[in-house]
């Protein structure tokens, strides 16, 4: 599986680096990067349910957008190398904490390490794709038949944002293929007794200062391809401009009321259930630290 990274294809990038000599379009090499793993409060509530999701946040990111509250992990790559076996190892603990799901925050990138590590751990917890919904549609069989829940954010829908934010002007478009094929594979939304998703598909969206009308488009082209009684809608307001220097002029700022309300009243009429953040989550105490831990301790911890 690890030959995967000799001559990348695993994103649209379709970079072909070698990656166990150098870095990717993703900035990282062969084998997986952790920045923290941690019991994670703050994902949908079907997701955190009472005890969190067991997020694991990973280094490095095939799309890079310019707006990346987590850069200092997307694009620094701020984290610590760990083999296929320590990385089941910390999926692992995290059940054992408590964990309602496994949350595999930005993991495309890595995808043979992830894979070859669920086959070691075999949670009995379902997994979760956390993803910036840049996927390649010839790897979403192998990869539904590892997860139970798809989450990709759909971030924009007009090649000239996606080339202006991310240098992806395909963005939508395999985005879009990659959703429908988890809608197909995963079918309809399955939840437990507790309100936990078991299985299905999240679609989540951040909405963008000044870019309501894109995301208006995305729901209506959605909908247009997607049954989406089949899944759910989340939508985020959390927007943070942290780190402005890299930003356009028009995105230094957060997220209107009026821009969310807008999408809101969009996506209601559109026929979208699901969940939509509170605007208090744009805040800099919500962003997730990235501390080189799991669940507090270190990721690698001496051993002698």
């Amino acid at each position: 599986m690890q030959n995967q990274y000799l001559n990348c294809r695993l994103c649209p990038r379709l970079c072909g680096a070698d990656r166990t000599q150098r870095a990717g379009r993703c900035g990282s090499g062969a084998g997986a990067r952790v920045a923290a793993a941690s019991l994670h409060k703050w994902e949908e509530p079907c997701l955190s349910g009472e005890r969190g999701a067991g997020a694991v946040f990973f280094s490095g990111c095939s799309l890079g957008c310019v707006f990346c509250q987590n850069r200092e992990i997307s694009v620094d790559n701020k984290g610590v190398f760990v083999t296929d076996g320590e990385l089941a190892d910390i999926f692992l603990r995290l059940e054992e904490a408590g964990a309602e799901c496994l949350d595999l925050v930005t993991a495309t990138h890595f995808a043979p390490s992830v894979f070859a590590a669920l086959d070691i751990a075999k949670p009995h917890i379902p997994v979760v794709w956390n993803t910036g919904g840049y996927e390649l549609a010839s790897r979403m069989d192998e990869l539904c038949d590892r997860i139970d829940v798809y989450m990709p954010d759909m971030k924009y829908f007009s090649s000239e944002l996606a080339s202006e934010m991310a240098q992806a002007p395909d963005y939508f478009d395999r985005a879009l293929e990659s959703l429908a094929i988890a809608v197909e594979r995963l079918g309809e939304c399955v939840f437990d007794g507790r309100g936990i998703m078991r299985r299905g598909v999240i679609m989540r969206h951040l909405i963008l200062p000044g870019c309501r009308a894109d995301s208006i488009a995305i729901l209506n082209a959605v909908k247009k391809e997607i049954d989406i009684s089949k899944i759910r809608l989340s939508l985020m307001s959390q927007f943070t401009p942290m780190f402005p220097e890299h930003l356009p002029k028009k995105m230094n700022r957060s997220l209107t009321g009026f821009e969310y309300g807008a999408v809101q009243k969009a996506a209601e009429e559109l026929g979208y259930t699901g969940w939509s953040q509170e605007r208090s989550s744009a805040k800099k105490e919500y962003l997730p630290s990235f501390d080189l831990t799991v669940l507090g301790r270190p990721i690698k911890e001496d051993k002698a």
